[in-house]
């Protein structure tokens, strides 16, 4: 069904989460493919006890260069981008299935959506603390609440689980990789699809996983993206998400997006970003 990518960095017990759950709660028998960014915590003596396909590098590469590399190896129809630090809920593959049928063309982005245990004001998550790491985390209370924890369907989908068809990915060059260590290169990925005639940005209510919250991200020396995505398309994320993917906003009947509305508003914010870009 999918060709799973999963970039990991010494953070082996929660690698060992994702993919306990994928194992136990995908309907769908998937290609799984993790990239080892140096694996001395026994990560990558582990992937080979297990047998699960890899690629692997002796050093930190990023997430642009993990993912891709990981992702040259896929061979499904579809290729998820999943992070280490997440454990997937029962029907988590089913649910972006259904979407894939509902679907106008085969150009799309799909997201899960996320429980998370802080909140953080991000309206496109649930709230709810199942623990905060590998060690507190309570996976059968996960499992039993489940159910009752689905959001409806929203827009702006950009951030893992994130879906989409391999020819596309293929298309676009996958994750850019001067946005390394990676940074901002998810709404940089979403622009790229964007720019190749993507509309459909859909974050999947009822496809759940946990995610513990930068347990990955928290350790890397970060790059300055919202600097970079700026000078790259000339304007700042947050205009790319608030009027081109309307991030957090209810799916109405149409699942593309319309083309962002020439405002005033909109066009003091790519003014100002202009400005920005030349003299920031």
């Amino acid at each position: 069904m999918f060709s799973i990518i999963i970039p990991t960095w010494n953070n082996l017990p929660y690698l060992r989460l994702v993919i306990d759950s994928l194992v136990r709660h995908s309907a769908y028998e998937h290609q799984v493919i993790v990239h080892v960014n140096d694996g001395s915590d026994g990560t990558l003596d582990w992937v080979r006890e297990q047998n699960i396909e890899h690629t692997a590098s002796p050093a930190n590469i990023g997430i642009c260069h993990a993912v891709n590399w990981a992702a040259a190896r896929s061979t499904r129809e579809y290729v998820v981008y999943m992070n280490d630090d997440m454990y997937c809920c029962p029907g988590w593959d089913t649910a972006l299935a259904r979407r894939i049928e509902q679907m106008p063309s085969d150009l799309f982005l799909l997201s899960g959506t996320m429980i998370e245990p802080v909140d953080t004001g991000n309206p496109c998550v649930v709230v709810r603390d199942f623990g905060r790491d590998a060690q507190a985390f309570r996976a059968q209370e996960l499992i039993d609440a489940a159910p009752g924890l689905t959001h409806a369907d929203w827009l702006g989908a950009t951030w893992p689980p994130t879906l989409v068809r391999r020819d596309w990915w293929n298309k676009i060059g996958g994750y850019s990789s001067e946005l390394s260590p990676g940074m901002s290169s998810d709404n940089d990925f979403s622009m790229k699809l964007w720019h190749a005639g993507c509309r459909v940005f859909l974050g999947v209510g009822d496809s759940l996983v946990y995610h513990f919250q930068q347990k990955s991200t928290g350790k890397i020396v970060k790059n300055d993206g919202r600097r970079q995505f700026l000078n790259k398309w000339g304007m700042t994320q947050s205009i790319f998400d608030r009027h081109y993917l309307r991030r957090g906003k209810p799916v109405g009947a149409e699942l593309a997006l319309p083309e962002p509305e020439q405002s005033g508003s909109l066009k003091r914010a790519l003014l100002k970003s202009r400005i920005k870009r030349a003299f920031g």
